[in-house]
């Protein structure tokens, strides 16, 4: 997949096109079902599959104090977007000049003007343009006076709920690993590099690295059943979330214990994927009744995993 930054940069004469249209933050499951609508159409009439999304969310912009962390960061969407099979991604810098633009503007000159788009897919709850006041309703209607196709996914449901990033991330919030990782369709990962700690757990028997994940969304405190990617290889992992409250702290850290590893990982970057919450956060009464508790985690996370 190319990756193409600005709509600037986007090639003029490029080749004639079938657009997804969307932000798609988390690329779950119902964003996938868009994106793969655009390369089957793609494939059957061949034209190129573009996914045009925006850089950053367009609510940080509109609405910064309403704006959401990020369920992926763009890397991570970029390279999700590339196993769907699109050929091309376009980020496009949301700016407030950008926002303003009117729908049929947004359409005329962006989709069919510079993408050459030919066929267009959104979401059934897709909005664009000024205000927000271009939706699937109106992009169908652009297409028949305009002579372009627009396809408009329905909702996809899963458990009785309706796919969407707010719902994967409030299911993440909540600590449902399980539950978001369905309607993402793999389990939420998180990453980061691996920094130094108070080194509790290496006197506990239990090592762990403390992995500074930054301005992320972040599962609710508790303990978790993970697999950690570090080095190109996979371990089982115990995942803590919180701010050790045996120990009177109020600092919230991520800390991974890997099962059955030795060495050193400051400074590498680890990869956090989630299975399964095991627990909630717990003040124990002491050192020794947390480490019993510690084994025990291991023990359902091997089960687990």
């Amino acid at each position: 997949m190319r990756t193409i930054r600005g709509l600037e940069s986007y090639p003029p004469d490029g080749p004639p096109a079938v657009v997804a249209l969307g932000v798609f933050d988390g690329v779950h499951l119902g964003h996938r079902a868009i994106l793969s609508t655009a390369v089957g159409r793609a494939r059957a009439t061949g034209l190129a599959a573009v996914a045009c999304t925006f850089e950053p969310h367009p609510m940080e912009v509109l609405q910064p104090e309403r704006a959401p962390l990020p369920i992926t960061t763009l890397e991570e969407r970029l390279a999700l977007v590339a196993r769907t099979g699109i050929d091309v991604a376009l980020v496009v810098a949301f700016t407030p000049e950008f926002a303003a633009l009117e729908p049929e503007a947004f359409v005329k000159d962006v989709l069919l003007g510079r993408l050459r788009g030919r066929e267009v897919v959104v979401g059934f709850n897709h909005t664009f343009g000024r205000g927000a006041r271009g939706d699937a309703g109106l992009l169908q209607a652009l297409g028949d006076r305009l002579g372009f196709a627009a396809h408009v996914v329905p909702p996809l449901i899963i458990d009785g709920v309706q796919v969407s990033s707010s719902e994967v991330r409030a299911a993440i919030e909540r600590g449902e690993v399980e539950r978001a990782a369905r309607y993402l369709g793999r389990p939420y990962g998180l990453q980061g590099e691996v920094v130094a700690g108070a080194g509790r757990g290496r006197t506990l028997g239990f090592p762990t690295a403390n992995v500074d994940v930054g301005q992320r969304l972040v599962p609710a405190p508790g303990v978790y059943a993970c697999w950690a990617e570090v080095r190109g290889a996979r371990h089982r992992a115990v995942v803590n979330i919180g701010v050790r409250p045996t120990f009177g702290e109020e600092l919230r850290v991520v800390e991974a214990h890997l099962l059955d590893f030795a060495g050193s990982l400051y400074g590498t970057v680890l990869g956090l994927l989630f299975v399964r919450r095991l627990r909630e956060e717990r003040r124990f009464p002491g050192p020794d009744a947390l480490r019993d508790q510690i084994g025990r985690d291991v023990d359902a996370a091997r089960r687990c995993l």
